[in-house]
């Protein structure tokens, strides 16, 4: 046993993916751009820019998506996401047997503290996420 357990969050502790194809769709629809599906899964994992950069026509308004993305991913990060099976209680476990745990995650800081907080709710000690000066 470890006192310590640092986790991601997308793709590890949470299935975000619907919700994050959804706001990238919302932002693009917002700016004219042709909507995407599947390819969604290939563009995460190294943060939002990057996401709607990959997401983005080339040409494409990317700082006015960008903001779009942002403010939709705001208001619906918890549409669709949901903890995978077994994390809850996983992380009951080790936080009953005293560990530490955190989150660090290069998704924004804004969502990464309102998930945890909604799903995880005194389960992280730490919990941060990009933002500005902090990649």
């Amino acid at each position: 046993m470890f006192d310590t357990y640092v986790f991601d969050l997308d793709g590890t502790l949470l299935d975000t993916l619907d919700d994050l194809t959804s706001s990238v769709n919302a932002a693009l629809e917002a700016f004219g751009c042709p909507v995407r599906s599947e390819e969604v899964r290939g563009f995460v994992g190294n943060g939002i820019r990057l996401l709607v950069r990959r997401a983005a026509p080339c040409g494409a308004d990317f700082a006015g998506i960008f903001e779009a993305f942002k403010a939709h991913y705001a208001a619906h990060c918890f549409d669709k996401t949901k903890p995978y099976a077994g994390v809850t209680e996983l992380l009951t476990q080790l936080k009953a047997r005293g560990a530490k745990t955190a989150i660090v995650s290069n998704k924004a800081d804004f969502a990464v503290q309102d998930l945890c907080k909604d799903y995880f709710d005194n389960l992280f000690d730490f919990a941060i996420g990009e933002r500005e000066g902090i990649k």
